[in-house]
Parts: C-alpha cells; sequence; structure tokens
C-alpha cells in the first residue's frame, strides 16, 4: 500500500493474521505460520514481537541481539500501529457515508436547484469513491457493502451523464487487477451494460470511461473474455474505433492488439468478422498518431497466423503498396518512429515470403 497521510490514511505496516474487517491486534494467530524456518526469527504473534522485528529488520548481521528499545520509539511505533489501524476505520466509513448519499431516492417534485444540488452530491460521493478504492482493500469492502450492486443496479445506465461516467470509472478502479471483484461485477452482468455504453452512449466520457472498465473486466480475465466473446465484444470495439473521437480510437486499438498478444487463439474469429480490412480501411483514413496503434493491432494479427497473412496479401486491399508509401512519409519524423517500425514488420511478414505453402511450412 502507497504511504499516505493520516485522515483515512494507511502507513505501510499490518498486523499477521490480520482479518479482512480490520485491526484486531491480539495474539491469537493461526497454528504453523508463526514458526520462521532454519535461520530465520519466528514471525510476530502480537504487538510486541512486532515493535522487535522492526528494531532488528534490516540489519546486515543474521539474527542479531535483540537491543532494549528507547521508551521514545516504542511509543512512535505503537503510535504508527493505531495511526494505520484508524485509518482504516476511517476510510471504511468514508464509504458508508458515500453509499448512504447514493442509496437516497432521487427528489421526485424537487426544484431545478435542488435538483442540481442533488447531483453534485451524488457526483461527490462517486468521486470520492474512485478515490478510496485506488486502494485494493478499500474495494474489497466497498464490495461487501454492497457498492457495486449499486453502482450496477442503478447508476451506470440511468441519469446524468456525470453519474454514469462517474459510476463506469468506479466498476473499473475497483475491478482492474482483483480476480474476485472482477467475478462480482461480470455475474451483476456490468459487462453487457459497459459495451451497450461504449457503443450507444451519446456522452462521449461515459464511452471512455465504459471502455476502461470493459479492459479492466477482459484482460487477464478468462471469465471477462468469454463473455467479451458471448457479446460480440470485438464488433463493438471496432466500431469504437471508427469513431471521431481520438481518445476513444486509441484506446479501443490498443485494447485489441493487448488481446490479441495475450490470445492469439482469438485471431480466426476476427478474420472471420473481417478485421484485416477494417484495419486497413482505418489506416487509409487521414493520417493521425491513431495509426500506430491500428498498425500495432494489424502486425499481431499476422504474427504466427498464416491466415491473417493471406489475408494481407488480397490485390483489391492494395496494403503493399499503402505501407510502402507510407514508410516514405513517416521516414524522416522521429516522433513516428513506432508506426514506421510496425509498417516495415508488415511488409517482412506478408509482403517477403514467396508462397503461401512456405508460410504453412
Amino acid at each position: 500500500m502507497a504511504d499516505q497521510g493520516p485522515g483515512g490514511s494507511r502507513l505501510p505496516l499490518a498486523l499477521p493474521a490480520a482479518s479482512s474487517q480490520g485491526c484486531s491486534s491480539g495474539g491469537g494467530g493461526g497454528g504453523g505460520g508463526s514458526s520462521g524456518g532454519p535461520g530465520h526469527p519466528p514471525h510476530p504473534r502480537n504487538l510486541q514481537g512486532l515493535l522487535q522485528m522492526a528494531i532488528t529488520a534490516g540489519s546486515d548481521e543474521p539474527d542479531p541481539p535483540p537491543e532494549p528499545m528507547s521508551e521514545e520509539r516504542r511509543q512512535w511505533l505503537q503510535e504508527a500501529m493505531s495511526a494505520a489501524c484508524r485509518g482504516q476505520r476511517e476510510e471504511v466509513e468514508q464509504m458508508k457515508n458515500c453509499l448512504r448519499v447514493l442509496s437516497q431516492p432521487t427528489p421526485s417534485s424537487a426544484g431545478e436547484a435542488e435538483l442540481a444540488t442533488d447531483q453534485q452530491e451524488r457526483e461527490g460521493a462517486l468521486e470520492l469513491l474512485a478515490d478510496l478504492c485506488e486502494n485494493m482493500d478499500n474495494a474489497a469492502d466497498f464490495c461487501q457493502l454492497s457498492g457495486m450492486h449499486l453502482l450496477v443496479g442503478r447508476y451506470l445506465e440511468a441519469g446524468p451523464a456525470g453519474l454514469r461516467w462517474r459510476a463506469a470509472q468506479l466498476i473499473g478502479t475497483c475491478s482492474q487487477n482483483v480476480a474476485a471483484i472482477q467475478e462480482q461485477v461480470l455475474g451483476l452482468g456490468a459487462l453487457r451494460k459497459l459495451l451497450r455504453l461504449l457503443d450507444r452512449d451519446p456522452c462521449d466520457s461515459v464511452r471512455v470511461k465504459a471502455l476502461f472498465a470493459i479492459s479492466c473486466l477482459v484482460r487477464e480475465q478468462e471469465a471477462g473474455l468469454l463473455q467479451f466473446l458471448r457479446l460480440d465484444g470485438f464488433s463493438v470495439l471496432m466500431r469504437a474505433m471508427q469513431q471521431q473521437v481520438q481518445k476513444l480510437k486509441v484506446k479501443s486499438a490498443f485494447l485489441l492488439q493487448n488481446l490479441l498478444v495475450g490470445h492469439p487463439e482469438h485471431k480466426g474469429t476476427l478474420c472471420a468478422m473481417g478485421m484485416v480490412q477494417q484495419l486497413v480501411a482505418l489506416v487509409r483514413t487521414e493520417h493521425s498518431p491513431f495509426h500506430e496503434h491500428v498498425l500495432g493491432a494489424l502486425c499481431s494479427l499476422v504474427t504466427d497466423f498464416p491466415q491473417g497473412v493471406r489475408e494481407c496479401r488480397e490485390p483489391q486491399l492494395g496494403l503493399e503498396e499503402l505501407l510502402r508509401h507510407r514508410c516514405q512519409l513517416l521516414q524522416q519524423h522521429e516522433e513516428y518512429q513506432e508506426e514506421l517500425e510496425f509498417c516495415e514488420k508488415l511488409l517482412q511478414t506478408c509482403f517477403s515470403s514467396p508462397t503461401d505453402d512456405s508460410m504453412d511450412r
């Protein structure tokens, strides 16, 4: 965990065998985990043991004899432990307060000013939760408090755009790199809703944040990727790359490239969808930094995949001529070196082998 300041903060200290709920400092640790291996001291089982470990940690000498601790140092360590536990409790209380705000019914007969104030309070609660849930422990606590049910059921597809995109952002923040939370979110049907937002929402910010949440649910998550495939997620991703929002185009192409590298078994599916032809069509649009990511995705699609190479060689695509012209265009521009490398790799992969037979071998 990162070091933070005292009000609602965490210090990099934790008690052994602590429960996931908080800060018990008792000595009721588990069975065999307290004995150290050969040449190693036993793991501390209470605050006194932790204090001694803090004194001896980092010494160059193996198993140094314990030294008397000054009262000042003892007091500092005790205060540090208390601050860590207090910070966790305070952050959980903050999350509970935010959820109370978000759980309130929307005023039905309120005036315009009251509705605006109500929306600001809900947006503020979502923003604070997003900050708190950058910490994985807080994200787990948020889910245990049924916060994810509230987000998916009430805020993801309803209400003002400011609430929709903040809800999508919070789902992504909680889900990234935490398998248990990803599974809960997928079980709530959030991926289908996020794909609808990416595909149809009129607000660009909502679509960008929906893509962020989708990425957190499908990268390195097999169950999420399978849902993504069943919901025709690659088609949604392609349509996102065809929009006019630069950030959306770049992030969609980057996610496509990431999925192709991590899951090459789906290249056949993408070729059957006409992905090669659509990526080449995107490269033919007016030049922009976005093309680097499109060419990177195309490179990933053809690498070690003869079917993709054959499709790139189709004469009607005119890809070889396009790549050679692009190489000439980029040659003198250092800022486009990665795009140039992708062009050269595609030329080498797709147009230097004399026959398809040699590729298949």
